[in-house]
């Protein structure tokens, strides 16, 4: 199977993965985003990286490992986790406000 010149065997196999996303909950406070993009650029077979500093939320795009991710991001310094549902449920009420948050008529804080 001939892929051509500029490819190598390992950027090849890289391709024949699937590409996933990497949902990650990164502690943003007084850090850049081009702290956070520096640590991820050495990481092979990243294709994108979206930051939401809102939410602390930083999306990974790419044919590497999610634990390659996670655990670049903490040799950097970082303080980081995978995103669970229960950081969704935080950031909603974080942008709520309090007693608004309702679900069947129970409030949830």
């Amino acid at each position: 199977m001939d892929i051509g010149y500029p490819f190598s065997l390992e950027v090849f196999l890289m391709r024949m993965k699937n590409m996933q996303t990497v949902e990650l909950k990164v502690e943003m406070v007084g850090i850049h985003e081009k702290r956070l993009r520096k640590c991820l650029s050495k990481v092979k077979g990243i294709e994108k990286v979206e930051v939401d500093v809102s939410s602390q939320k930083v999306m990974v795009t790419g044919y590497t490992h999610r634990n390659k991710v996670l655990k670049a991001l903490r040799r950097g310094g970082l303080k980081a986790e995978f995103w669970s549902a229960q950081n969704e449920l935080l950031n909603a009420y974080a942008s709520a406000t309090y007693g608004s948050l309702r679900i069947n008529n129970f409030n949830l804080f």
